[in-house]
């Protein structure tokens, strides 16, 4: 009895540090090195990306990629080219929760840094791209 309530005692500690060093890791607010406090995107897996949709209803997905018509996340809005999202931002709540992709790095990392650079707090960028979403077997329309 008192072996199985050392283990459960040492699996709740370990599951707790964990936890601790994945929100250390997943913090979107950063001090440079001049002691301001600056805001950035954070980049999710497409398996953190799809708990984020799915317990979201309110998320907006952005897709910034040319290829929106061949295949997008589920409710995905089209920002391409990016002037387009240039245009939208103004329009956009800036207190809701955004979640960026592309099929590359460049256009999904620029998007994100769009919104983070106009004030927008909750953004987040999948980090493997639409390919890796369909690697994945998640649900995608056309």
């Amino acid at each position: 009895m008192k072996k199985a309530v050392m283990i459960s005692i040492i699996v709740i500690i370990l599951i707790v540090i964990v936890l601790v060093v994945i929100l250390m890791n997943n913090n979107a607010i950063q001090t440079t090195n001049t002691g301001e406090t600056t805001l950035s995107y954070m980049d999710v897996s497409v398996q953190e990306a799809k708990m984020l949709i799915d317990s979201n209803p309110d998320l907006i997905v952005i897709d910034v990629s040319p290829y929106h018509a061949e295949g997008h996340l589920p409710g995905a809005i089209n920002y391409y080219p990016q002037t387009e999202l240039d245009d939208a931002i103004p329009s956009l709540d800036s207190s809701a929760t955004y979640l960026v992709y592309c099929h590359v790095d460049s256009a999904s990392r620029s998007g994100a840094q769009k919104l983070i650079d106009a004030g927008f707090e909750n953004v987040y960028r999948l980090d493997s791209h639409y390919s890796g979403w369909v690697a994945a077997g998640y649900e995608v329309e056309k």
